[in-house]
């Protein structure tokens, strides 16, 4: 079901725990908790469908439920309620701080790394280093999902990620997540040692998807994706694509819910470079603040991916490092709990700087 009204956090900034008083909770003097995180919003952006188009009003906080919305007052209030409410804990990992996912593709195809850790030593061996390095969750991929690759067999990827996860399992108490859409590759890694289950296509590929996940127990992150892999970017079409990929994701939490797969353990990515074009691509990250409404932990993967090549003029995915650090900060600066990149030493770096900035004080660590 299509939604009409949507409302998107503005005026996001930092605020000080120790500024808690009795009258202003939290310490947050003319704003909202972000996802009860370390950032605060103090005004709205109101987006509605209409015959024309998205109409598009900012208002501050006080002002949301001045004007008679109707039935959409209620809409408001749920929304602005899960926006601001804290997340839960993923897999025991607090997001009360920006989270680094370290991409680990045991590929021989993708696009930024493939071939450069497709056995399993060299895949374990990258996964340690990037726990070094500051990674909070390791993805493990044995199938590569660019635009125009081809889908791998379930053996054969099964045969790519579960020694990979073993590995890693028995070296590292870092969180694994398992980057795949396949439902036996989902099961045999949960039961190898993964702790989260990352599908690009939010559940939908398989049939026994939502199945095997619910069974699973894990944390799912469920992300936007218009088409297959394959064919994805030929010509992809929306009618408003920040809020038809909110409405694709709100849909997925839905169903996940009723597969019994509760809340708590849902993670939305809207999907950077999946059946989308540039403005496409740089319309959702403007927005990413927007999927807080979903009321669920959000994810960003835009490492080294396509768009930064075509707004830099670079052609080498690895010269995209710093425009990955730039999209990275942007959305953790609009409240992303998570990022996932190939960088990881690079951007938990600037992340550090980011966080020492945004607290004023020295005591974040690189």
């Amino acid at each position: 079901m299509q939604r009409s009204l949507y409302i998107r956090p503005l005026g996001v900034y930092a605020f000080r725990q120790d500024a808690a008083t009795e009258d202003v909770p939290q310490g947050v003097w003319g704003g909202l908790p972000l996802a009860g995180g370390p950032l605060a919003f103090s005004a709205l952006e109101v987006l509605e469908r209409s015959s024309r188009g998205t109409l598009r009003r900012t208002i501050g906080l006080g002002d949301l439920f001045e004007r008679d919305w109707g039935r959409n007052t209620l809409v408001a209030s749920d929304l602005l309620e899960q926006i601001r409410s804290p997340r839960p804990r993923l897999a025991g990992l607090s997001l009360d701080r920006p989270r680094i996912m370290g991409i680990v593709n045991v590929t021989p195809d993708s696009f930024s790394d493939g071939g450069q850790y497709d056995s399993v030593t060299a895949a374990v061996a990258h996964g340690l280093k990037l726990a070094e390095q500051g990674a909070d969750i390791l993805d493990v991929g044995g199938e590569s999902t660019r635009p125009g690759s081809d889908t791998v067999a379930v053996d054969d990827e099964l045969r790519r990620v579960i020694p990979v996860i073993e590995g890693l399992r028995a070296k590292t108490d870092k969180l694994i997540s398992i980057d795949t859409r396949k439902a036996e590759v989902m099961r045999r890694a949960a039961q190898a040692g993964a702790d989260i289950l990352n599908d690009v296509s939010a559940l939908t590929h398989d049939p026994l998807a939502l199945e095997v996940a619910a069974e699973s127990g894990l944390p799912v992150m469920l992300m936007h994706a218009q088409g297959d892999p394959k064919t994805m970017n030929d010509n992809p079409q929306y009618s408003d694509v920040v809020l038809d990929v909110f409405d694709f994701l709100e849909q997925r939490v839905r169903a996940c819910v009723a597969a019994g797969i509760p809340k708590s353990r849902l993670i939305a990515d809207p999907g950077i470079g999946f059946g989308k074009h540039l403005h496409h691509n740089v319309a959702v990250l403007s927005a990413m603040s927007l999927y807080h409404g979903l009321g669920v932990p959000v994810l960003l993967g835009a490492s080294r991916k396509k768009l930064i090549g075509q707004l830099c003029n670079l052609e080498a995915p690895q010269e995209r490092v710093p425009g990955s650090i730039a999209a990275a900060l942007h959305s953790i600066a609009q409240g992303v709990q998570i990022v996932r990149v190939h960088d990881v030493a690079e951007t938990r770096q600037a992340v550090a700087v980011w966080e020492a900035a945004q607290a004023g004080s020295e005591t974040a660590l690189c």
